[in-house]
């Protein structure tokens, strides 16, 4: 269930992310409410998972999918460019996180 739960704080992770973005291009302290609430129940949800998992490995992961998640979803919503050497470190840091899950003890 851990695993399932991480998987979800990465979502929000990503969301919260491009939340700010966002919040900023709206301008507008309503705006700023959901990046604020996402930031809450994000933390909240990694915590949760960090009960069944070490917090190195939820972390990594937290962080590692995040990231890439926000930039592909920066390409996809912001028309933000990505090129290939920067597509090739992201594949490495999926790849890191696989190998994170893989060998992981929970």
């Amino acid at each position: 269930m851990a695993w399932v739960i991480l998987g979800i704080a990465v979502i929000t992770e990503i969301c919260w992310a491009l939340s700010l973005k966002w919040a900023a291009v709206q301008g507008s302290w309503q705006a700023s409410v959901v990046p604020v609430t996402l930031s809450f129940v994000n933390m909240g949800l990694l915590a949760l998972a960090m009960r069944g998992l070490s917090a190195g490995t939820a972390y990594a992961i937290w962080t590692g999918l995040g990231a890439v998640g926000v930039i592909i979803f920066g390409v996809i919503l912001f028309g933000e460019k990505v090129n290939a050497a920067q597509a090739a470190f992201m594949a490495l840091i999926v790849i890191g996180v696989m190998g994170t899950k893989f060998f992981a003890q929970a």
